[in-house]
Order: C-alpha cells, then sequence, then structure tokens
C-alpha cells in the first residue's frame, strides 16, 4: 500500500556548488518549521560530500550522483561506490538521463553500477525515462519499462529507488501532468520483477519545484521527488519537502 512507503525527497545538484556552499544543510535546516516527516537526501557535488558530512542535521541524508561499475583500480578519476560508503553516503543515483546521453552509458553499465552500490551497501537511485519523441509516438510506457528491467540488478524492492525522469521535463521548466506522472509510476510498479513491489519506492524526477510539488506529491504512486535546480536554493527545497507527508 502507498500509505506504507515513506516519501523521500532527493536533491541533486548536479555541476553546481563551491566550498561556500558547505553550510547549506544548516540553511535548509533553518527554512524548515519542523524535522521533516520524509526522508531527505542531498546529493551535492563528491568534492563536497566531506565538508557537507560534518555541517548537517541528523535527518539529512548524503548521496553521490554517480559511481564507478568497478570496485577499484587503475581507473583514473572514478569514484567506486565503496569510496563513496567511506564518506558516509546512503545512496547513489545511477543512470541519470544526462549520464545516459552525454557519456554514452548503456543499461549494462547502469546495471552494473546499481549492483556496485548495493554490494557495499548503498542504495541505488535508478533513473529511467522517455524522450519527448518517444512520449508523443506513444511509446513512453514501453521505452520506460524496457529501460528499467534492462538496467536493474537482482534485489529486493526496498533496497532501491526508481526515479521516472521524463527527459523532456529535466531542466526545461515543463512538467508531466500529475495524472501522466502517476500513470507512469503505476507502470513501473508492475513492471517490477517481484511480488514485493509494494515496497519499492518511485519518484519523479522532471521539473519538480514549490509550485507543482503538493499536486505531484499527492498522487498515491509517487512516493517522492528527485529535484534538480529547485533543490539548490533552500527556502525552495524546504517548501518541497514540506509538501511531502
Amino acid at each position: 500500500m502507498a500509505m506504507m512507503r515513506r516519501k523521500l525527497v532527493a536533491g541533486n545538484w548536479k555541476m553546481n556548488g563551491l566550498v561556500k556552499d558547505r553550510d547549506f544543510p544548516s540553511a535548509l535546516s533553518d527554512a524548515l518549521d519542523a524535522e521533516p516527516r520524509c526522508d531527505v537526501l542531498l546529493c551535492p557535488p563528491v568534492t563536497l560530500l566531506p565538508l557537507m558530512s560534518s555541517h548537517k542535521p541528523d535527518w539529512l541524508q548524503l548521496g553521490a550522483q554517480d559511481c564507478a561499475p568497478q570496485a577499484s583500480g587503475a581507473h583514473t578519476g572514478d569514484v567506486s561506490a565503496a569510496m563513496l560508503a567511506d564518506l558516509g553516503c546512503t545512496h547513489v543515483i545511477v543512470g541519470h538521463s544526462e549520464r545516459r546521453t552525454d557519456h554514452r552509458e548503456t543499461n549494462e553499465v547502469v546495471k552494473a553500477k546499481a549492483q556496485a552500490a548495493l554490494e557495499v551497501g548503498l542504495t541505488p537511485i535508478l533513473c529511467v525515462g522517455e524522450t519527448l519523441e518517444e512520449r508523443e509516438s506513444g511509446e513512453a510506457e514501453s521505452v520506460v519499462v524496457t529501460q528499467l528491467l534492462a538496467s536493474l540488478p537482482r534485489c529486493a524492492a526496498d533496497k532501491i529507488v526508481i526515479a521516472y525522469e521524463p527527459v523532456w521535463a529535466i531542466g526545461t521548466g515543463r512538467t508531466a501532468t500529475p495524472e501522466d506522472a502517476q500513470a507512469m509510476h503505476a507502470a513501473i510498479r508492475a513492471a517490477w520483477p517481484g511480488d514485493d513491489r509494494d515496497a519499492l519506492r518511485v519518484v519523479y524526477g522532471g521539473s519538480m519545484n514549490p509550485g507543482n510539488a503538493d499536486s505531484l506529491l499527492n498522487q498515491p504512486c509517487i512516493d517522492g521527488g528527485l529535484v534538480g535546480g529547485a533543490s539548490l536554493k533552500p527556502q525552495d527545497f524546504a517548501r518541497i519537502i514540506q509538501s511531502a507527508r
């Protein structure tokens, strides 16, 4: 049942943030009028993770935006899942559309990254989504479900988070209607290859902001948000968090 799943609001800072932003967790805490009623996760650049770990309230979890599929070795510039766990991370985003497009990450690579995260106790946030062309041609659900199953490692539903991010809505200001987002979240849950699908958290990742968070998070199959630009501003991120109940 949806009411059994605690909502998750995660902020993905992407390639934004400098040392001067290390006090953001304190600013976010000040912007909230009470301790959140949902899980809250912040995924800043990896450079800020050790700085923020000592400047955050207990309720705020830290995550990373990517990890290497390998555990260690000669992979210059890569960061392993174990290194992220060592910094205190609890989650890691894998398969974001920007990684799939800009770095040509395949479903197989995304699956390997998610598996690497699971092996060290991190929760992968596995991203899936369709392009505008695929949606307009009526292929959105088929594309998303195919991508999900091809990227998904074998695991229990409560060990992973799925983020539905319509590619055409990321950073564009466009957002799927609450009804369309709800339908896709329901399709993702229905496609889960196990009988524990009620435990699966599926969050929305397409330009969620303070103005649309209430309508999106009120849908029964939307278990939170993967928030981009709005997570960079303490007041905006706080308003989204307050919408998750």
